[in-house]
């Protein structure tokens, strides 16, 4: 984080910059983009949006205040990775950490049927229970609301005999019936116009997709619509990239929405079988190491790490996938160790890029010395350096940082003490902010401590290098050959506006 590039400011660097204007409660006449409701997608988008003072942003929500009891408690994977390009990720997996005691996250099932799904909670001695409480009369319309929480802790308690279970305090509860449904489309544009408008209206999270809450998808899945709209918002009004770019939302958002409902029926029709007896094999129901199988299976998706985009606008397709195989394209960006040039200090690759809106250039170098003009890696930065053709000169604004737009980072193969940083292309070297400050956190090498390193983790090809172009949403868009300069611009033509 670098919280004193332009000089001194008072303030926690781990909190947002206080230069950040303080908003009104009064909404201003106009507004860029009004989010509604500030739910798990409402809330990740408004937070992509502040990064962009100049964009204005409103959040408007008919509750009065912050909610005191959370309505959703599993964070995937997937979702940290999210958040620690907010900041937000060693605080969680801190508190996390003092939840694991004698719970663990369970799916019970009961002999005599019915099923129990339990999560621990931060903090220690609270647990969240999902019961379920059976199938209800499609007649009565009024049987939900008949529920009490000693029902609940009946159920769970049947569920659980022949151990017992005591509930000393219930700090909230609630019923819900177990449904999948998902809206006809994601914006306010009609299949019909698609090409001929922009749209200038989208739901995301439950607005869009519901489902039971047994595989905790409900608020991750919601997070991601966030991040997946927000940062092209942003490049759209910022006027950086076609208002076309917002069609992907859709494109992207709504494919996924419907692999999650597929899951969650499967998903929900496992926790509702009843246990099959191996005694009574005609009887039916699912067996334990059955139900388990699905679990499993499932477990990819339930992690956040089964969304693979197809080509489109901002994906590409996958020609030089060989080159860079632990990068599948259209997955998100997999991390690995690797040792910062400037002062060898041990870092993850992945978890260096920040929800600012810029594309990544991740260049892993060809085996030449990179100090050397006959190394791809060299004529890379050169070509982005000097060429007018660059993407990184042909979008980035007069006056801004010079990489405002594109954060390129080289991975060099050597080990750290092989290389010298005043030998390195100086485009790895720019210099930003008010006092032309030399930016060190752009080249990286192989952690050749123990074991493979990312080069061999992550299938790069070694004899050539490879260019791994990837999205403000950490996602891979396209891998291609150090040298194929042509594709690069190719690439970004249709997705970016020149600048002034």
């Amino acid at each position: 984080m670098q919280f004193y590039l332009n000089g001194f400011q008072p303030g926690d660097p781990e909190k947002a910059s206080p230069s950040t204007p303080a908003q009104s409660p009064e909404l201003p006449e106009e507004v860029d983009v009004l989010v509604v409701g500030s739910g798990p997608a409402g809330t990740v988008l408004a937070a992509q949006l502040a990064e962009f003072p100049d964009i204005t942003t409103r959040v408007i929500e008919r509750r009065e205040g912050p909610l005191e009891l959370g309505h959703a408690d599993g964070v995937a994977c997937r979702t940290v990775e999210m958040f620690g390009a907010f900041g937000l990720a060693e605080r969680l997996t801190r508190h996390r950490s003092l939840a694991p005691g004698a719970w663990t996250t369970s799916a019970i099932q009961s002999a005599s049927g019915g099923s129990v799904l339990l999560i621990p909670r931060e903090g220690g001695y609270m647990v969240r229970l999902y019961v379920d409480l059976g199938d209800l009369d499609p007649n009565d319309s009024g049987a939900r609301s008949r529920f009490t929480s000693d029902m609940i802790i009946e159920a769970a308690q049947r569920i659980f005999h022949p151990y017992s279970l005591e509930v000393k305090d219930i700090a909230w509860w609630s019923v819900y019936e177990v449904g999948q449904r998902i809206a006809d489309r994601f914006d306010d544009v009609a299949e019909a116009e698609r090409g001929t408008r922009s749209p200038h209206v989208f739901i995301a999270g439950d607005a869009c997709h519901t489902h039971s809450a047994k595989a905790g998808q409900g608020m991750n899945v919601s997070m991601q619509d966030g991040f997946n709209l927000g940062w092209k918002l942003a490049a759209v009004l910022q006027g950086r990239s076609p208002s076309t770019l917002l069609d992907t939302y859709a494109q992207e958002r709504q494919a996924i929405a419907q692999e999650l409902i597929d899951f969650d029926l499967t998903w929900s029709e496992a926790m509702a079988a009843k246990p099959a007896d191996p005694n009574d094999p005609e009887a039916g129901g699912m067996s334990a190491a059955e139900r388990q199988e699905i679990f499993t299976a499932g477990g990819r998706f339930t992690a956040g790490f089964a969304t693979d985009y197809p080509p489109n606008l901002i994906t590409g397709d996958d020609a030089h996938e060989h080159l860079a195989t632990g990068f599948p394209i259209g997955e998100r960006f997999h991390s690995a160790p690797t040792i910062r040039l400037a002062d060898a200090k041990p870092l993850e690759i992945g978890h260096q890029a920040q929800a600012d809106g810029r594309w990544r250039l991740y260049a892993f170098a060809d085996d030449a010395d990179p100090a050397s003009t006959d190394s791809a890696i060299r004529r890379l930065c050169d070509f982005l350096a000097e060429s007018p053709e660059s993407p990184v000169r042909r979008y980035t604004p007069a006056g801004a940082d010079p990489d405002g737009v594109f954060d390129v980072r080289a991975i060099f193969q050597q080990g750290h003490r092989e290389l010298s940083v005043d030998a390195m292309p100086q485009f790895l070297l720019p210099r930003k902010g008010r006092f032309g400050l030399i930016d060190y956190e752009k080249m990286f090498c192989a952690d050749l401590r123990t074991g493979p390193d990312i080069f061999d983790v992550r299938g790069i090809d070694r004899s050539a290098g490879a260019l791994v172009i990837v999205r403000p949403d950490q996602y891979v868009a396209q891998v291609l050959p150090l040298d194929a300069h042509a594709e690069l611009v190719d690439f970004f033509s249709g997705i970016m506006v020149p600048s002034a």
